[in-house]
């Protein structure tokens, strides 16, 4: 496996497998994180004297098309993502219309040195999901070395994200800058975290986050439960949760979990109180209760005071910090509080040298919401690939690089 930051791209035809499956509204993108975080990769590649070649998923088409027949393929273009990549990049980017075809093979062939060229959605064809090797060849055709910096992809064995590897020696296949740089961060928290290491989890379901729990339960010394999910802990421990989310079939798996933890020397931390609601919505009336006393007609939707002392005191103690999901309902501005305060103290605690990672969807859009991003360690773009490092799972995109 060669490094990226040390290979020299002087003449070579970089098939780089990006992850450009961004919003895009009325032919705008409305969020570019994604694209801006392949830059560095794609200048490094041109400032070297190499040539890049963009392969990028966008939605579902065939999935969606099947259930909504007035849609094309070209609703599903990566079309739109043109002018501003060009304009992020300095550089006219060339498109070909289609990622297999006559089209790409020959503008592939002619691209020269300092040039971009994007190639279509790869999910126009069902070979892409289903990780086809006759697929994967002919991608692989395009380029004489491979970089995978899609690290959200990592976690799906696709053609273009884990078959294709095995068509390039191991000298010519790589992570790129981002890439890299999300396997690092990552495994500095799983490998080489120094005590005391926390673990913030929030989120809805206990259901989603049992896996990433369990395995965490061998590396932290702390695990902060927030969100809807430690409802669920409280009603198993026989609290009265109101109409707070609740997931009833797993109420003995959060007991097992915490006896797990009891067992292991591991703190797990609930809310001790929450910001509670007579409806789920933002003008709902709002109170405070204990969490094994929440009234009948109200709900949880954000930890509370005492929970935000407690939680805060606990953060900022930390040396190691991995943060996967929100305190609350974030997105209405009554419960975005406990949140707020969660990413305050990570801030804090990183300011005091601690290393932190805030990784998952949710917990990355209220970072930013909250303009910290620049505050933290480290923000991964992965989602639901960072949730399935940390649940110890082998992803297929970072082990075909790594020739396993």
């Amino acid at each position: 496996m060669s490094i990226f930051s040390s290979h020299n791209f002087s003449g070579e035809k970089a098939l780089v497998r990006v992850d450009f499956n961004v919003p895009i509204k009325d032919g705008k993108i409305t969020d570019d994180n994604r694209i801006r975080a392949a830059i560095p990769t794609i200048k490094k590649i041109l400032s070297d004297g190499g040539s890049v070649i963009l392969m990028s998923h966008w939605g579902r088409p065939l999935k969606d098309i099947e259930k909504k027949p007035n849609l094309t393929l070209a609703d599903f273009s990566l079309k739109p993502i043109l002018n501003h990549l060009s304009d992020l990049l300095g550089t006219q980017v060339l498109f070909a219309e289609d990622c297999t075809g006559t089209d790409a093979v020959e503008k592939a062939k002619n691209l020269k040195a300092g040039a971009v060229l994007l190639l279509e959605n790869l999910r126009f064809y069902k070979e892409e999901e289903k990780g086809d090797k006759d697929f994967a060849e002919k991608l692989a055709k395009l380029g004489n070395v491979y970089v995978n910096d899609a690290f959200g992809t990592a976690h799906r064995a696709h053609a273009s994200t884990a078959i294709i590897a095995q068509f390039f020696a191991p000298d010519k296949r790589m992570f790129g800058a981002l890439m890299e740089s999300e396997v690092i961060a990552a495994e500095e928290v799983l490998h080489n975290s120094k005590k005391p290491f926390t673990a913030i989890i929030g989120g809805a379901k206990v259901s989603d986050k049992i896996t990433i729990i369990e395995n965490l339960l061998d590396k932290a010394t702390d695990i902060i439960i927030g969100g809807g999910m430690a409802y669920t802990f409280y009603k198993a421990e026989g609290g009265h949760i109101g109409n707070s989310l609740c997931e009833e079939d797993k109420l003995d798996v959060a007991l097992a979990l915490m006896k797990k933890a009891d067992e292991k020397g591991v703190c797990i931390h609930l809310p001790s109180d929450s910001i509670i609601a007579d409806k789920f919505a933002a003008d709902a009336n709002t109170s405070s209760a204990n969490n094994e006393q929440i009234p009948d007609g109200w709900m949880g939707l954000d930890i509370g005071v005492m929970a935000i002392a407690e939680f805060t005191k606990v953060i900022k103690d930390s040396k190691t910090i991995l943060w996967n999901g929100p305190m609350g309902v974030f997105e209405m501005e009554k419960f975005q509080h406990g949140t707020k305060a969660i990413a305050d103290a990570v801030v804090a605690a990183t300011k005091n040298g601690a290393f932190s990672l805030v990784g998952g969807g949710d917990s990355v859009a209220a970072i930013n919401k909250f303009g910290l991003a620049d505050k933290v360690s480290y923000v991964s773009t992965g989602g639901g690939a960072m949730l399935e490092y940390f649940e110890g799972k082998e992803l297929p995109g970072i082990a075909a690089i790594k020739g396993k």
